[in-house]
């Protein structure tokens, strides 16, 4: 029978259950620690205790907030062997349906070979399962030594990166000797460049800077040379652009006709529209 879950019905009767299928829905299926406080950023504290920080999550579609810092216990680890122990969020369903989420450290089997994650609960609750359990991290033991940890789980970024990364720009670029310009075009934080230029120079430059610069908000993310690609029959000409927008360039130009291409990756602030 469908009913209108956000509407007024003059009783109580929206669910955890509608709750979470709507989340489930609308983030998906899999697991997320989301991109708020501290991430449940875990702290080493000593050879047996970790400190996992502020943070919230989505598993199966249940919201679970760690408002506060909480200390977990790592059983020692034994002289001579390695261990897996795994911490994760459990989820749990007991009497009466009720409800509940707490932090958990699973622990391995201790080995003097190779380790292995212990088993964990993996029917979602969206498939009647009664206890699941989001892995949030790998606690590597060998022998009585805690090693770093290991984070198992993705973090979900927020619909404003998403829009940002899909966001585009464009622009025009004079190509150095050259009275003509290219496409400078940004999608998300990929830039591409591309267009058909005549050269009215030639000689050899070897690395020889430009007077041109590749504009804010377009300019490569790397602190190494990113090539822009100059082709043609009688050119052998490279241009390349630097994270500050300098640019240099290797080759002779040779006053031909070209075509210039080129993809790199940016961290500029998105150009206004």
């Amino acid at each position: 029978m469908v009913e209108l879950v956000t509407g007024h019905a003059n009783k109580a009767h929206a669910t955890a259950e509608q709750a979470a299928g709507l989340n489930a829905g609308i983030l998906g299926l899999d697991d997320y620690v989301l991109d708020v406080h501290d991430k449940l950023k875990i702290t080493v504290v000593s050879a047996n205790k970790v400190t996992i920080g502020t943070g919230e999550l989505v598993m199966q579609g249940r919201h679970v907030s760690q408002g506060t810092p909480e200390d977990l216990i790592v059983t020692n680890g034994s002289q001579g062997q390695k261990r897996n122990d795994l911490i994760v969020c459990r989820y749990a369903k007991g009497s009466q349906n009720i409800e509940s989420a707490k932090l958990v450290v699973v622990r391995g089997t201790p080995t003097t070979g190779t380790p292995t994650d212990p088993a964990v609960n993996t029917t979602s609750p969206l498939d009647g399962g009664t206890t699941y359990d989001m892995p949030l991290y790998r606690i590597p033991l060998d022998g009585i030594t805690i090693g770093a940890p290991v984070a198992l789980f993705n973090v979900l970024k927020p619909m404003s990166d998403v829009w940002d990364s899909l966001t585009q720009r464009s622009t025009t670029w004079r190509v150095p000797y050259s009275n003509n310009s290219i496409s400078l075009t940004r999608v998300g934080d990929i830039c591409f460049a591309g267009g058909n230029v005549k050269f009215n120079q030639n000689g050899e430059n070897n690395y020889t800077q430009a007077r041109e610069t590749i504009p804010v908000g377009y300019r490569p993310a790397e602190t190494s040379n990113v090539p822009i690609a100059v082709f043609g029959g009688n050119t052998t000409f490279i241009l390349y652009g630097e994270h500050t927008g300098r640019v240099v360039m290797l080759g002779n130009p040779n006053s031909a006709y070209a075509g210039c291409t080129g993809v790199w990756r940016t961290a500029d602030p998105m150009p206004a529209a």
